[in-house]
């Protein structure tokens, strides 16, 4: 069998199982009304966010033209890091090009062959892709399950261990237990990495995120992953902990000294974005006030974040209502198989505080009737 046909055959097994994904370009003035993408709070097409990404991307350049460890770190790199550390209540941060180099950075710069890593069952596929390539041993804990993470801790005494969860889950959007789990892992010696990703901007005072609102900024036990995709509407992922943390990341975390700076119009981008909420601190309100009603319309439950997941019968079920919406104007994505770790197709509804409110109002009629439909 040549290479080709084993590759039309796998596409041909996706697409029988209603498991194709497919590659829809989007015009730069699309009509439809996005309730699908992570830009919670509408600040990727904010004024003051694009002049931003422009003056960084004339004054700089198009990319930071080498890793940071050469010529890539810029001024518009240390000035975000410094605001969002401050934000965030964090004594250091460190900008990498994506949030996925944020993670796989932080789990294989730390621990290695021999040591331990006890990873939440709905962890992102970052942090299971950073946890294989570490070669560390890796015991899966059940998903916010406190008692299960102490448990594992206990029958490895000794060890380096990293427990890997999200501050909210960005499938079922439900919060970890973040004060319980840093307190097994400061009696353990153990680290908790925090994804949040689907915390910072959009949860806590002034969108500070979850690690901030449980009192734990600052923890010796706890490190913190953050993406720039989502709430702050830009491309890159920082991590945040003590000043040793990331001066060990600079010389050990290799999606960091081997890759190109984060480009300067993002960097420049995600700062304007963050410099915005720190001036509009009641955004995050907004989402919260319109994930609520959506989900009583929908009568699932109310996530702690901004992403809304509707369970549905079926992958084919799934698509037939993400298509069918899509007809009446609004897009919203489709979660199925292997991306659930559950195993449940769901329609994943984003909101998003940038979205007018008639066009919110209409988005959300569509989307509740449709889904109504198909369930």
């Amino acid at each position: 069998m040549s290479w080709e046909q084993w590759f039309s055959d796998r596409v041909a097994e996706r697409e029988a199982a209603g498991l194709r994904r497919v590659l829809r370009p989007r015009g730069a003035h699309d009509p439809v009304i996005d309730l699908a993408g992570n830009d919670y709070l509408g600040l990727s097409t904010h004024p003051d966010v694009r002049r931003a990404a422009a003056d960084a991307a004339l004054t700089w350049g198009a990319g930071a033209g080498a890793s940071r460890l050469v010529t890539g770190t810029l001024e518009v790199h240390q000035q975000l890091e410094d605001e969002l550390a401050e934000l965030a209540g964090w004594p250091a941060a460190l900008a990498f090009s994506t949030g996925y180099h944020a993670n796989l950075s932080v789990v294989a710069a730390l621990v290695g062959r021999g040591d331990l890593i006890v990873s939440d069952a709905h962890v992102h596929a970052s942090l299971i892709d950073a946890a294989r390539l570490s070669r560390a041993e890796v015991a899966v804990a059940a998903h916010n399950d406190a008692a299960d993470v102490a448990r594992i801790l206990t029958a490895n005494p000794g060890r380096r261990t990293l427990v890997l969860v999200e501050s909210i889950y960005s499938v079922l959007g439900d919060a970890a237990p973040l004060e319980e789990l840093a307190a097994i892992c400061a009696a353990h010696g153990a680290l908790l990495v925090v994804d949040e990703a689907h915390g910072v901007g959009v949860v806590g005072d002034g969108g500070r995120g979850l690690v901030h609102a449980a009192g734990l900024a600052g923890h010796p036990h706890v490190v913190v992953t953050v993406t720039l995709s989502k709430a702050m509407g830009a491309q890159g992922g920082v991590l945040l902990g003590p000043a040793s943390f990331r001066e060990h990341l600079v010389n050990a975390a290799r999606p960091f000294i081997f890759d190109t700076g984060l480009a300067p119009a993002s960097a420049a981008g995600a700062l304007a974005s963050l410099r915005h909420l720190r001036a509009h601190p009641d955004l995050p309100a907004v989402i919260r006030t319109r994930v609520g009603a959506l989900a009583d319309a929908l009568a699932v439950e109310a996530p702690a974040g901004a992403v809304l997941s509707v369970p549905m019968p079926s992958p084919q079920a799934a698509l037939a209502a993400q298509a069918a919406i899509l007809d009446e104007g609004v897009r919203v994505a489709c979660f199925r198989p292997p991306s659930v770790p559950d195993g449940i197709s769901r329609l994943r509804i984003t909101t998003n505080a940038g979205v007018p409110d008639a066009d919110w109002a209409r988005a959300t009629e569509v989307v509740t009737r449709i889904a109504k439909e198909h369930r």
